[in-house]
């Protein structure tokens, strides 16, 4: 779906400082899956070891999750997605959430 150019383009603060960062959080460790996966299974098998032993994995998932956080190129990404998201929910008044939600079957 393509942007309307004639959209409002303005964000608002909360669009800004939470909406947007949260996309950007859910991609970011999507695309960090490796790193979650590593981290994750450490705490899993370290118990209440994990804080010293799982330091490694801590490390190289947040190093790549801030790479992408501070990345301009991701930020505008995660933005448009949000606007076209935004766009499309002023057009039809149904959270991208529950218009992706599969349709019951059987009616």
């Amino acid at each position: 779906m393509e942007l309307n150019p004639t959209e409002d383009l303005h964000l608002r603060h909360v669009e800004k400082d939470v909406l947007i960062p949260k996309i950007m959080r859910e991609k970011a460790r999507e695309r960090c899956s490796d790193q979650v996966q590593d981290f994750t299974k450490c705490c899993k098998d370290s118990g209440f070891l994990m804080v010293a032993k799982c330091r490694r994995e801590n490390s190289a998932l947040k190093e790549c999750l801030t790479a992408h956080y501070k990345n301009p190129d991701f930020y505008e990404e995660c933005k448009m997605e949000y606007l076209k998201e935004r766009e499309e929910f002023r057009k039809t008044g149904i959270p991208t959430k529950n218009r992706l939600q599969k349709l019951p079957t059987s009616i």
